[in-house]
Parts: C-alpha cells; sequence; structure tokens
C-alpha cells in the first residue's frame, strides 16, 4: 500500500510487493518441517555392532612390462625374452595377492607386439592389467 499526501493529480498505479503472504507461507512451511523431522528419524532403538574401517594395507606388488618400438620387452628395467617373460608372469600369477601388471607400449610399436604381451599375461592367469599412457594434451 502506498502513502501519499494526496495532492497528486495523475492516479498512477505503484507497483510494491506485499510482503504479508511471503511470510505466512515462510512460517507455515517452517512450522511443518519442525514437525516432520522427528517423525523421520529412526523410532527402533538398536545397539549396532562396532568394526573398524581402516583400508586394507597389503599391497601388491607392481610389475611394469615395457615394449620398445623394435618390439623388445623389459621387465620393469630389465630386458627379456619371451620365454623368461612366460615363466616370470607364470611365477608372478602364483604369488599372493597377485602383482599388478602395467603395459608400456611405444607409440610406434606394432599392434601385434602389444597382443603377444597382453595375451601372456592372461595365459598366465594374472587378473589385474593396466595400460599406462600419457595424458593427451
Amino acid at each position: 500500500m502506498a502513502f501519499g499526501n494526496g495532492l497528486d493529480a495523475d492516479e498512477d498505479m505503484v507497483s510494491e510487493i506485499n510482503m504479508t503472504p511471503l511470510v505466512d507461507v515462510m512460517l507455515v512451511l517452517l512450522i511443518i518441517f519442525i514437525i516432520t523431522v522427528p517423525v523421520l528419524t529412526h523410532s527402533v532403538r538398536l545397539d549396532l555392532p562396532r568394526a573398524d574401517n581402516a583400508p586394507d594395507l597389503v599391497r601388491s606388488e607392481s610389475v611394469t612390462l615395457s615394449i620398445t618400438a623394435d618390439g623388445t620387452i623389459h621387465w620393469n628395467d630389465e630386458v627379456i625374452s619371451d620365454a623368461a617373460l612366460e615363466s616370470r608372469l607364470l611365477a608372478s600369477a602364483g604369488r599372493q595377492p597377485q602383482p599388478e601388471v602395467f603395459i608400456r607400449g611405444d607409440r610406434e610399436v606394432a599392434y601385434e607386439n602389444v597382443v603377444r604381451v597382453m595375451a601372456a599375461v592372461q595365459r598366465a592367469g594374472i587378473l589385474k592389467l593396466a595400460f599406462v599412457t600419457e595424458p593427451g594434451t
């Protein structure tokens, strides 16, 4: 409601927001929330069991298999042959926990060489195999 001195000859419409209905709605919503929040809590009292949630600190070792552009295979930093790769993978697969195998293939390496190493890892029965790449720009 606009208050004026009544001396204005032109009766312009005055636009004002009436805050009373807004306050009423907010008070009703506040009362509804105050009433419903205690109802939403669990009404059955239980003595729940306690457990530690400490992370498992058993770490498996990791093996990095690098394949150079000419197809040479490196076990971590050591050059190995295909036969030595098979025997080392079989020995690693028998350990508990199994090591994680990371394959790093050169950008110029033939796809066949990478697939050959992947197949050797699969034949050995190692379950954790990952590829290492560099982030693109």
